[in-house]
């Protein structure tokens, strides 16, 4: 029974963005682990936990909520 655990910077996925990532990733592991049975999908878990961009760096770059604001709104 896998569990994926995905975190991301709150504010950059959408109600639908996150559906999409639930669909694909449960169809990976269901042809991958569960060799193609589809009803291997009742055991796979996602869970996104999203946390705010102050807890956040990469290198020397730390997100601002307005950054995020400006990324999201290029999509």
């Amino acid at each position: 029974m896998p569990f994926i655990n995905i975190q991301t910077i709150e504010g950059l996925l959408d109600k639908e963005s996150k559906a999409e990532i639930f669909k694909r990733i449960t169809d990976l592991f269901v042809e991958i682990e569960g060799k193609g049975n589809p009803a291997f999908q009742e055991h796979v878990w996602i869970r996104i936990d999203e946390y705010p961009p102050e807890q956040w760096q990469l290198g020397s770059l730390r997100p601002t909520k307005e950054m995020i604001e400006f990324m999201t709104s290029a999509k």
